[in-house]
């Protein structure tokens, strides 16, 4: 992908930002749904988002823990959703981020995306918490234990309705953070103690309006990091962000990254 959707103005702000993260880092990118949407996946609260046009009703946690025909509608869907997801790719924004963890540069990234597309890209699954979960994985309610979707199919898939928790006999739905459920608490806690120690923080694609995960670069920016945002419309902290970019995901990352990159490399050079 090219720059053309770029100014010059978002071009000085990266450069300014490339500087930054090359001086003050390590790295950490914050992302939502604003970095998959060149991959064909909507977002939520974007001018055309499914819950800005009503498009798309979440279905929320105690609906699906209190509705047998809700899990039903959920096991019959499950391999058709299955197989639509697996053929999205991730686009330049996923790979740019991937390039500048390669280089050392990005320490860790922190999404709130369930689309699993930074694992796709190559993100490190050590370096990668993925907060609200992943649509390919089935998790059970009671004792939290982890399938692969398609591993879980296999097993299971010929049945009418979904079965118990092999385990525990538990309920088991998406390995997804619904809408009322409580968030995963150990990957919330890493994701805190990760915004504590970075120097920058980038939040890419996110209105940062959902909470806890928001409070990350929030903590981030408290704790001393800088705070770059990238997003098409406001976020709850522009306020606060050192670097504020309303541009696209995708020319954005790609620029940054090869900025941060160049420079990066000719230091390098220079210190050889």
């Amino acid at each position: 992908m090219t720059d053309g959707l770029l100014t010059d103005g978002h071009r000085r702000d990266l450069d300014q930002l490339a500087g930054t993260i090359l001086a003050n880092g390590p790295l950490v990118a914050f992302t939502g749904a604003g970095i998959s949407t060149d991959s064909g996946i909507p977002d939520y609260r974007g001018k055309n988002g499914l819950w800005t046009t009503g498009s798309a009703q979440p279905v929320t946690y105690e609906e699906f823990m209190e509705d047998e025909d809700r899990r039903l509608a959920w096991w019959r869907e499950l391999p058709d959703r299955l197989q639509n997801a697996r053929q999205i790719e991730p686009n330049d924004a996923h790979h740019a981020l991937v390039r500048l963890e390669k280089a050392g540069l990005l320490g860790a990234t922190i999404t709130q995306n369930i689309d699993g597309l930074h694992r796709d890209a190559g993100t490190h699954p050590d370096r990668l918490v993925e907060l609200h979960g992943n649509l390919r994985t089935i998790r059970c309610t009671e004792c939290d234990t982890l399938w692969m979707t398609k591993d879980f199919l296999a097993e299971f898939g010929g049945r009418p309705a979904p079965p118990p928790c092999p385990v525990c006999g538990g309920i088991v739905k998406n390995g997804t953070v619904a809408f009322g459920q409580p968030m995963p608490v150990e990957e919330l806690k890493l994701s805190f103690a990760i915004a504590e120690e970075t120097g920058v923080m980038l939040v890419v694609g996110s209105t940062l309006l959902v909470n806890p995960a928001a409070r990350v670069p929030a903590i981030a920016k408290a704790s001393g990091a800088s705070l770059a945002i990238v997003n098409l419309g406001e976020t709850a902290l522009d306020g606060y962000a050192d670097v504020r970019l309303e541009a696209p995901a995708g020319p954005a990352m790609v620029y940054l990254a090869e900025q941060v990159l160049a420079r990066h490399d000719a230091a390098k050079t220079e210190a050889g």
